[in-house]
């Protein structure tokens, strides 16, 4: 699967991105449902360990933004610190610090201070185990003994009953293992844990369900028969989506013979629509040009049986995260940048504009074709048909 949008998650794909991984969804699935590779959803995922930041929110002792108006309010009128903080019914030093901290009497201003208190609230603090290097080391020494953090956690209380100093929870311990950012245990100490993974699965996660590089039936590439290999005969295609801003999606479609290229709207990537599509758009070919397409291993195929019933053409599939086997394919979807840049929403397209854009790129000599164009390789092919 192909990518024109950039990596950047807005706050609500962040949140869906850890809500399914909490239920259990593989980053395969993740990251089409995102319209991102699944690399880059691991990615994001190990610099937390695989847990999921804790919502923000402010303690239930801070300043409220509607006393902190009181605070404005009250310096505005002249009013001491001692009788602004007793209106509160807060203590002076905490109305005191709390104008210091922001601008002081003249340039004090509460939505400007509540939104600083809000942004300090992000800064990193330190764990409990980088708070106290005893625990620490004690947690470490059991670690390497290949004690689990529960049996860990619990044998601390039992050790030392009356040191609240030397005690921890298990899940202190996991989430100072999986988020190295906290800067407590070393990283090789994963290697004595029982499952030796580095990211936090979820209880939920399993394999049933999930494509995770499998379709049903599908036929492996390895079987394609050697005319495929060589190119030398044409009909033969490779396919991809290539994905946009919005999870729009449109089909590219590439002849590996000619490198002439098909491009198909798409109302939605479910496999239903996609494999319907792709058919239509493929029994308005000659019969001579519908012999197979080679795809990757996306959902989008999962109802290949179908396509293959509608069409007559055989249906290949890569290896797992191999998209080099389709390298016309990728190659193409690197050329088709030009048209549909990084973040651009690709539903906006009709199925007329690209058409428009699959002639340009089938009326541009191509090098590999000793510079003759795609459309007048194919043609040739097509004129000679009997």
């Amino acid at each position: 699967m192909s990518q024109v949008s950039g990596w950047k998650l807005s706050e609500s794909e962040r949140a869906e991105l850890w809500r399914r991984w909490k239920a259990g969804e593989s980053t395969r699935r993740i990251g089409w449902v995102l319209g991102r590779r699944s690399s880059s959803i691991h990615q994001l995922l190990a610099a937390r360990g695989g847990i999921a930041p804790v919502p923000r929110r402010r303690s239930a002792v801070a300043l409220t933004l509607a006393e902190r108006e009181e605070i404005s309010r009250g310096l505005a009128a002249g009013n001491s610190i001692r009788s602004i903080a007793a209106g509160l019914d807060r203590s002076a030093s905490t109305v005191s610090r709390e104008i210091a901290r922001n601008g002081g009497r003249g340039r004090y201003r509460a939505s400007g201070a509540d939104q600083a208190a809000w942004d300090r609230a992000l800064r990193p603090k330190l764990c409990v185990l980088a708070q106290r290097p005893a625990l620490c080391a004690a947690v470490a020494e059991r670690l390497i003994l290949e004690w689990s953090p529960q049996q860990i956690s619990r044998r601390l209380e039992q050790e030392y009953p009356h040191d609240q100093t030397l005690r921890v929870s298990h899940e202190t311990i996991y989430r100072s293992l999986f988020i190295q950012a906290r800067g407590a245990l070393k990283k090789q100490l994963v290697a004595h844990l029982r499952t030796r993974r580095a990211i936090r699965r979820s209880r939920n996660a399993s394999t049933q369900g999930q494509a995770r590089g499998q379709i049903v039936d599908a036929i492996s590439i390895r079987e394609r028969p050697a005319e495929i290999e060589d190119r030398a005969v044409p009909g033969h295609w490779e396919g991809d989506l290539l994905i946009g801003a919005r999870q729009s999606q449109i089909a590219t479609l590439v002849e590996r013979h000619s490198r002439y290229v098909l491009l198909v709207k798409l109302q939605g990537k479910d496999s239903a629509r996609v494999v319907e599509a792709l058919a239509r758009q493929m029994r308005q070919l000659p019969i001579e040009l519908r012999k197979s397409v080679t795809w990757d291993r996306g959902p989008e195929m999962a109802r290949h049986k179908v396509f293959t019933l509608a069409t007559d053409i055989d249906v290949y599939f890569c290896d797992p995260q191999s998209p080099w086997q389709r390298g016309s394919n990728e190659n193409t979807n690197g050329l088709l940048r030009q048209y549909f840049r990084h973040g651009m929403e690709l539903s906006q397209f009709s199925q007329d504009d690209l058409d428009f854009i699959a002639r340009r790129l089938n009326e541009r000599p191509r090098q590999t074709l000793g510079f003759s164009t795609p459309a007048e390789v194919l043609n040739k092919f097509v004129a000679s048909i009997p």
